[in-house]
């Protein structure tokens, strides 16, 4: 529960937040504004911290609204209030350490998205073991030429070559055009690059046995038919929207987790889920990428 002690300010997670500017709009044609984003967030928050907790964010912010201009950003501000928490990262293209963004609880998702968060981003490790990601992802791209029921077959085939070497996934829409497959990992196990090394062989495989529907990216545009394994989401400082945020896009879609029966069934779009009623869905589902958090896979060698 949220107490409000007055128009402005929230007790959360036992500190007092300030957010402002409640109405100002955010997604013109959807007429969502600032407000409604942070509602969402606050209704959502039991769902969406435990996959935010103890890894490291990159935030797209919007401050005028996601047609306005957005840019990224990982690096905690140095207004954050002192009971914000941050990791220290050493990033290979600078000299000294960075202060990476944290969210362990509502208080710190809210006041990020006070500052205009739209987009929450997490690595694949948490702290404080960062170099052993806890899941691989597979990043199920479209080409501009595809429609999202082939993005669907796709990851029917990618659900059915994993379950052939002994590992379940879970999809989700990524809140765009794709879909994201994760694949839970023993802790402490894998390198990144040890995982972002079979994520490759793995898509490789994918495109030989897929007839054509699934193929290698090259380059950063994905042009064409078919639909593209993005291995690259694997690796160190390398992020996936998390499951629940809101994307910066038409409509405000949120990156949804799906039961492979929906995947099956088909017959919705990446847009049908947005702000508006994801936590709907929540209250009657549940969180469907629970057990994302709680198994455990090792990956296999591919022969």
């Amino acid at each position: 529960m949220v107490a409000v002690a007055g128009p402005n300010i929230w007790h959360l997670a036992g500190v007092e937040v300030e957010v402002k500017n409640l109405g100002k709009t955010f997604w013109p044609k959807a007429g969502y504004t600032k407000g409604d984003l942070l509602r969402y967030y606050r209704t959502v928050a039991p769902y969406l911290v435990p996959y935010l907790r103890g890894r490291p964010l990159t935030l797209k912010l919007c401050p005028d609204g996601v047609s306005a201009g957005c840019y990224y950003r990982r690096k905690l501000p140095g207004y954050a209030p002192g009971w914000f928490p941050k990791v220290l990262y050493n990033p290979k293209t600078k000299s000294g350490q960075v202060p990476l963004i944290l969210v362990e609880n509502e208080a710190h998702l809210i006041w990020l998205a006070n500052q205009a968060a739209v987009e929450f981003h997490v690595w694949a490790s948490t702290e404080p073991d960062l170099a052993h990601p806890t899941w691989l992802v597979l990043d199920l791209d479209p080409g501009d030429a595809t429609d999202f029921g082939t993005v669907l077959e796709a990851a029917l085939h990618v659900r059915a070559e994993l379950a052939r070497i002994g590992l379940t996934g879970w999809p989700k829409t990524s809140g765009g055009r794709g879909i994201h497959v994760l694949v839970p990992l023993e802790t402490g196990r894998y390198t990144h690059a040890q995982v972002r090394a079979w994520a490759k062989a793995f898509a490789l495989r994918l495109a030989e046995r897929s007839r054509g529907l699934l193929r290698l990216p090259h380059g950063a545009t994905h042009l064409g038919e078919g639909v593209f394994v993005d291995y690259a989401q694997n690796g160190y400082g390398r992020n996936t929207a998390a499951p629940y945020s809101v994307r910066a896009r038409p409509g405000a879609p949120v990156s949804t987790p799906l039961t492979w029966n929906e995947v099956e069934q088909g017959g919705f779009g990446p847009a049908d889920f947005h702000l508006g009623n994801v936590p709907g869905r929540l209250s009657e589902q549940g969180d469907l990428f629970a057990p994302v958090r709680e198994y455990s896979q090792a990956l296999p060698p591919l022969k």
